[in-house]
């Protein structure tokens, strides 16, 4: 699990670390090459931003679940469980106080 949790860690941060600043120094760097068009380098940079951004979506669901499901397993109580056993408490205490102030 922690070998999972620390590819998903190093596979967001190299998504990340592709800034837009990055990816326009590499556009220009291949314009003045001649490897790519002024359009084709716009395109690019759309495309390996969103592009980015999606790796970083998906990396982030990943290791949510990968915590999510870790955290089931280690018996801990989610923050739900918790909101559940507080209405409970609530209505336990309504139930109970009705009948103390009744003697």
């Amino acid at each position: 699990m922690k070998d999972v949790l620390k590819n998903m860690f190093y596979i967001g941060a190299g998504a990340a670390f592709l800034t837009k600043e990055k990816l326009e120094e590499l556009r220009t760097e291949l314009i003045e090459k001649g490897k790519m068009t002024q359009d084709e380098g716009r395109q690019f940079i759309d495309d390996m931003v969103k592009k980015s951004e999606e790796a970083k979506s998906q990396v982030d669901q990943q290791i949510h679940d990968a915590i999510t499901a870790r955290l089931k397993n280690m018996d801990i109580a989610t923050g739900e469980d918790i909101a559940k056993l507080r209405s409970q408490i609530e209505e336990l205490k309504a139930m109970i106080e009705p009948k103390s102030t009744e003697g």
